[in-house]
């Protein structure tokens, strides 16, 4: 006999309190069961929500959602609070365009209160929030979930810093599992390996309100010294002990920290035995395709791999070489340079601002160091590249994985403000490679230069066909030939060089010639790129950045502080959070594809006056790219 289908009868929290006890572990079984079969078919975070299955049952029993406020940091383990709140139903729309977020969303439920996608926030979201109903009367828990990871963010200790002076009601949940994407690094997870091993051999050194002392004879206690009432350590899979040890803390008249010990991949073979991540994300499954007596293609290189092997290969040649990243080791292609060069490799933890610095100090001592990081996460350290890199002109190399468009993890983890950002550093030179060749070239120059901060950004994905070079104006790339009497010059930024020259045959064909350059360092704007545009009538830049305060922007200000009369138009991202969706199809809606960029030059001509079509009558229907957002 089968048993009750537990999951379809919760249409939320309401429906997991009513549940007996009894019946607990087979819905946290069939959870795990859903999350594998919808994860690996969509894609996402199935490590971390397999091992907060049981953790979110308790809460959703314990506390009163969403009247009680709950904020998970990061908030890619959310996926077991989305089912158990009302939407077990649509998870098999995750991360597609119109379907779940991978990550709490306000639009999709009043349970959602915080769209916190970058680590070590819930722990101010929750200081504000508490402060917020005790200054308004309310009388409400405001609960944390936080990995042992976000610990490692400076912004998380600023916050218990706070939260434990102010003695307010604030539960903590530690969801402890000893990783973020690789092992937790640093003092802290010393420290926590410690209390779980003092609390194997006690018997229990649970405290409600805010002991700070160990009289009890047991190991110190960092949490306890800081004000914290501490529960715990918690088997995080015992439901039981769950529920007495969050019922203890919704009790407690004070902060309260809940310290809960989990496996991440929990319930599922392959991914507590992967080495990796214990399977922190894993891709869509593979689309079919049509059979045929055809080869299967060769895989194209992903931009990461490309840039961890080139690293290497320079590792090699210089010891000055020092890598950093942020809790990001393998994700950001560091992997193979610290099997290489151990001693050579720092991962800091979720602290991209603490990396900067330490990349400053480095550099200050005569070594050249790389930061790797995700395009969105160095807005984390942007002080820290103003005022401790570049101010003092330092040579340290930015090297940003997943900038532009990257598709099923939505707004928050689009890298599309990078260059708005970064334009604005004093002495910073930014490079965007058009594929792998080009990355490999670009790293070693930016490696080369000494007398200031490089940065080199590429997006998600594979690197595209090598697009060929025609000639080489001082720095430039001139990806078409140079006609006498092209009127118009497409100034395309890293990938968007395919687009550029396949619009640039198109356009040929209408018989409008234009030519197609490859800036290579797209800032600052070179005396080379201003005479090429000073050749033309018309320039259209192509770039996965925010439209404001990006390469267009830039050019078009240097072309009117220089008298041009040349008309520029920047096609780029809207200053604006794109939604979840495909690289083509987000590019495609914005106009940076073949026929965006037809339709902006064949406009902007017959606009002008400057062009009539071949046949001598109108101009050629090119749809709207704004007509298909």
């Amino acid at each position: 006999m089968s048993a009750p289908d537990l999951l379809g009868r919760i249409a939320g929290p309401a429906d997991v309190k009513a549940l007996p006890p009894a019946a607990l572990p087979e819905l946290a079984a069939q959870i795990r069961r859903r999350l594998i079969d919808v994860v690996s078919r969509t894609g996402g975070h199935l490590g971390p929500n397999l091992g907060v299955v049981e953790l979110t049952i308790a809460l959703h029993r314990v506390f009163d959602a969403p009247r009680d406020r709950i904020v998970w940091d990061t908030g890619h383990q959310s996926y077991v609070h989305k089912m158990l709140t009302g939407r077990a139903d649509r998870l098999g729309t995750l991360r597609t365009a119109g379907g779940l977020s991978g990550y709490p969303c306000r639009a999709e439920s009043p349970h959602d209160l915080v769209e916190n996608s970058h680590a070590s926030t819930a722990l101010s979201y929750a200081d504000g929030l508490a402060r917020g109903l005790e200054l308004t009367g309310q009388r409400r828990h405001t609960v944390a979930v936080v990995g042992d990871g976000a610990l490692t963010g400076g912004m998380a200790w600023e916050a218990l810093n706070n939260i434990g002076a102010a003695r307010r009601r604030v539960v903590i949940v530690l969801n402890d599992n000893g990783r973020s994407y690789d092992e937790t690094v640093g003092a802290l997870h010393a420290h926590l390996t410690a209390l779980r091993q003092d609390a194997a051999g006690n018997t229990d050194h649970s405290t409600d309100g805010n002991t700070a002392g160990d009289a009890d004879g047991s190991a110190p206690n960092l949490l306890r010294i800081l004000g914290f009432g501490y529960v715990g350590p918690v088997d995080g899979h015992d439901l039981r002990a769950l529920d007495t040890a969050l019922r203890r803390a919704h009790d407690a008249h004070g902060p309260v920290v809940v310290h809960v010990v989990t496996s991440k991949g929990n319930g599922y073979a392959p991914a507590e035995q992967d080495p990796a991540d214990r399977m922190h994300t894993v891709s869509p499954a593979p689309k079919p395709t049509a059979v045929t007596g055809d080869p299967p293609p060769a895989p194209k290189q992903a931009w990461t791999d490309v840039f961890g092997d080139e690293l290497v290969a320079i590792g090699e040649e210089r010891a000055d070489v020092v890598a950093l990243t942020a809790a990001m080791r393998l994700p950001a292609g560091l992997g193979a340079f610290g099997d290489r060069f151990p001693h050579r490799l720092v991962d800091v933890g979720i602290a991209e601002q603490h990396a900067v610095t330490c990349a400053a100090g480095l550099a200050s001592v005569g070594l050249h160091p790389v930061v790797a990081v995700y395009s969105t996460f160095l807005g984390r350290a942007f002080d820290q590249v103003l005022m401790d890199v570049g101010l003092h002109r330092l040579p340290v190399t930015f090297v940003l994985d997943r900038a532009g468009v990257t598709g099923p993890d939505g707004p928050s983890h689009h890298g599309m403000w990078d260059v708005s950002l970064l334009q604005g550093v004093p002495g910073l030179r930014l490079a965007a490679p058009r594929d792998a060749v080009r990355l490999r070239e670009l790293l070693r120059e930016a490696l080369a230069h000494e007398s200031g901060p490089t940065v080199l950004r590429y997006p998600k994905g594979s690197a595209p066909a090598p697009v060929p070079l025609h000639s080489r104006v001082g720095s430039l790339d001139v990806l078409t030939p140079r006609r006498l009497h092209s009127q118009v010059l497409l100034v395309s930024s890293g990938p968007m060089a395919t687009v550029a020259v396949a619009a640039a045959a198109r356009l040929a064909e209408l018989g409008v010639p234009a030519t197609v350059v490859d800036p290579r360092w797209t800032h600052p704007i070179t005396a080379d790129l201003m005479s090429l545009v000073s050749e033309h009538d018309l320039v259209i830049t192509l770039e996965d950045n925010a439209i404001g305060g990006g390469l267009g922007a830039a050019l078009s200000v240097a072309a009117h502080r220089a008298g041009l009369g040349t008309r520029v138009i920047p096609l780029g991202l809207p200053v604006d959070f794109l939604p979840v969706g495909e690289r083509d199809e987000l590019l495609r809606a914005c106009g940076l594809d073949v026929e965006g960029v037809l339709h902006t030059v064949t406009d902007a001509l017959w606009r002008g006056a400057h062009w009539s079509a071949p046949d001598g009558g109108e101009r050629p229907l090119l749809p709207d790219p704004l007509l298909q957002m």
